[in-house]
C-alpha cells in the first residue's frame, strides 16, 4: 500500500494538478489540517529534482498564506473554531501560558516553532489570539516556512537521486520515521506550549 501511494506521488509531480494538491496541502496544514506538505513535497522534488526550487516556493507562499487563516482563526473565530481546533490536538491548557510569552518572545517563537515538526497550525492559531502583529507575523512565516522548505529543496535538488534511492529501497522504514517525527511534533508541542 505504502508503495503504490509513493508512486502515486511520484508519478503526480508530473500532472498538472499536482501543484495545486500541493499548495492546498501546504495552505491547509498551517490552519487546520494535521498532514504537512511535506508528503508531497518530498516526492515531486524527489521527481523533479529541477523543480525543488519552484516546489519550495509554492509551499512557502500557501503555507504563510494559510497561517494568515489560522491566524484569522485565532484572532476572530478563537472562542469557537480556534478554541475546538486547539482542544482537539489536546493543548487546550497551555495556551494562555504561551500567549503571555508572546510579549517578549513572540518572532523567536513563530520563526523557531515554524521551522520544526510541530504543527504550524498551532502558532498561526495562537498568534492571531494573542493579537501579535499581524506583519511581523507574516515576515515571521515566510523566513520559518521558506527556511524550512527550502532547506528540503536544497537537500533534495543537490542529493535527490541518492536519497530516492535510499527511499524506495526501505520505503517503510522512512515513513515510519516521518509518522514519529509528526508524533514526536504534537507530544514536543503539547509540553512547550
Amino acid at each position: 500500500m505504502l508503495k503504490r501511494i509513493y508512486d502515486w506521488c511520484i508519478d503526480a509531480a508530473h500532472k498538472p494538478y499536482a501543484l495545486w494538491i500541493m499548495g492546498a496541502v501546504s495552505f491547509a496544514e498551517s490552519s487546520f489540517f494535521p498532514v504537512p506538505p511535506d508528503v508531497m513535497l518530498i516526492p515531486m522534488a524527489l521527481a523533479r529534482p529541477e523543480r525543488a526550487w519552484f516546489y519550495a516556493a509554492i509551499c512557502t507562499v500557501t503555507s504563510v498564506l494559510g497561517g494568515v487563516l489560522g491566524y484569522a482563526i485565532g484572532a476572530l473565530l478563537y472562542d469557537s473554531i480556534g478554541h475546538w481546533l486547539i482542544e482537539f490536538y489536546g493543548l487546550g491548557g497551555k495556551v494562555e501560558a504561551f500567549r503571555a510569552s508572546y510579549a517578549e518572545w513572540g518572532a523567536v517563537i513563530i520563526i523557531g516553532k515554524g521551522l520544526t515538526p510541530i504543527p504550524y497550525k498551532l502558532v498561526t492559531i495562537t498568534s492571531g489570539f494573542a493579537g501579535y502583529n499581524l506583519w511581523l507575523f507574516v515576515l515571521c512565516s515566510i523566513i520559518a516556512r521558506g527556511g524550512r522548505f527550502f532547506v528540503v529543496a536544497i537537500l533534495l535538488n543537490r542529493y535527490g537521486n541518492t536519497i530516492r534511492a535510499q527511499i524506495e529501497k526501505r520505503l517503510g522504514l522512512w515513513v515510519a520515521l516521518g509518522a514519529i517525527v509528526l508524533v514526536l511534533g504534537f507530544i514536543v508541542a503539547a509540553r512547550l506550549i
